[in-house]
């Protein structure tokens, strides 16, 4: 099972789309399991405060690092910082803890990284808010376990919950046993970005929209030529 930990402000945002679907049938089949630590339960201030302005100058204010280190140290709360290691030390055993770092200046997340993600135990992923983390945040998080750094999409977010739920997505999605079968994982067979299903034509508006013959044909081979194509 993969444990992932969402640092967020806004659990509420997220466990709405955790809990549903394949993902959320993960979580209750103990696949994964889904925790949620607020930087905001961290602060030293009756305020709740976790913002600040930024050195420097600038437009908005910007998360204060220790409230997220806490929150995520808290997270890895279980793990030894002996046994936090980025590839297995030996065959059979796991992997442990990666810490997930959001940036629009970061790695574009690939399936490539999904599949490596996966091997981890533990997924600690870090969502900011306003104008970003205090910088200081991501150094010392470097002290408690490897930091992976990842964008999601080419677009600039409110937040990282978006990305954090499209990262818990696409990982859980790989594991074993969670699609039914491995080959529901697309890029793992011949696939194109077109799929249809009954009825074979729709009737819309006085024209007719139709189901290409290649695929009623039952010729795999003519159909794995098609897609592709396609």
């Amino acid at each position: 099972m993969i444990r992932f930990s969402i640092i967020t402000l806004f659990s509420e945002a997220c466990d709405a789309y955790l809990s549903a679907s394949i993902v959320g049938r993960a979580r209750k089949e103990k696949k994964i399991s889904v925790a949620y630590q607020n930087p905001r339960d961290f602060v030293e201030n009756k305020w709740g405060k976790v913002d600040e302005r930024p050195y420097g100058g600038g437009p908005g204010m910007v998360m204060q690092a220790l409230p997220v280190v806490k929150a995520a140290a808290k997270a890895l709360k279980t793990l030894t910082r002996g046994t936090l290691v980025s590839r297995k030390p030996h065959k059979g055993a796991p992997c442990r803890a990666v810490v997930v770092w959001f940036s629009p200046s970061g790695k574009q997340f690939t399936n490539k990284d999904a599949d490596a993600l996966a091997k981890y135990s533990d997924v600690v992923l870090v969502c900011g808010r306003y104008e970003g983390i205090d910088e200081r945040a991501k150094k010392i998080l470097k002290t408690l376990a490897p930091v992976k750094e990842f964008a999601v999409g080419e677009a600039v977010y409110t937040g990282g919950e978006v990305p954090a739920l499209a990262i818990v997505d696409a990982v859980t999605r790989r594991l074993p046993g969670v699609l039914g079968k491995d080959a529901s994982v697309e890029e793992r067979r011949i696939a194109s970005s077109a799929v249809y299903t009954r009825p074979e034509t729709i009737l819309y508006k006085k024209k007719n929209y139709r189901v290409p013959k290649v695929l009623q044909t039952g010729h795999h081979a003519n159909i794995d030529a098609w897609r592709k194509k396609k």
